[in-house]
């Protein structure tokens, strides 16, 4: 969902995340400003909203994602989600250039499994389009290692830039750089 509304200064954007009907609201510079659970409201009472689609689960051991990755990504800023857990959101385009996706990151340092349930979305920056949101159901995110939530590939050109914003265990993750 987006809607925009004049605040003097920046357009802001409502979007809701996940099929929890989180809503991330946001300026138009990309901060998260405010977080809000819709209570009691089912998606169709909260306003309009396409489908979440399933995303997929991807465990990457102690291998950093990123790093292991030809493509690029352009992440938020970690955020730590329990102790010892730590997730980001991200936009990532290919290698080529021509395709991009959502992603979620769960960097595990504990000694045991940690569940995890990662929501995302994906944006156009400027304007803002709707692209999708994505849901991975709650997974193991194995002790000492990395497992991230993808989002569908899509192409889009290089020129059209993109973000997501993101929750994992409906903590909010932010919103991504634009890639």
């Amino acid at each position: 969902m987006v809607r925009l509304k004049d605040t003097s200064k920046v357009k802001s954007r409502t979007r809701t995340v996940g099929a929890a009907g989180m809503r991330v609201t946001r300026t138009g510079a990309g901060s998260v400003v405010a977080l809000t659970a819709v209570l009691g409201l089912s998606l169709a009472t909260a306003g309009p909203a396409a489908a979440t689609d399933a995303g997929t689960w991807r465990a990457y051991g102690n291998t950093n994602p990123i790093t292991s990755s030809s493509a690029t990504w352009h992440c938020a800023a970690s955020k730590t989600v329990a102790t010892s857990v730590l997730a980001q959101v991200c936009a990532i385009r290919s290698s080529g250039g021509g395709s991009v996706q959502a992603a979620v990151i769960v960097r595990n340092n504990r000694s045991s499994l940690y569940s995890a349930t990662a929501n995302m979305d994906l944006y156009t920056a400027a304007p803002a389009t709707y692209l999708g949101d994505w849901a991975c159901a709650s997974s193991g995110v194995g002790a000492n290692s990395w497992s991230v939530c993808f989002g569908k590939t899509l192409s889009k050109p290089s020129s059209v830039k993109v973000n997501s914003a993101g929750l994992l265990n409906n903590v909010e993750l932010g919103q991504s750089p634009n890639v």
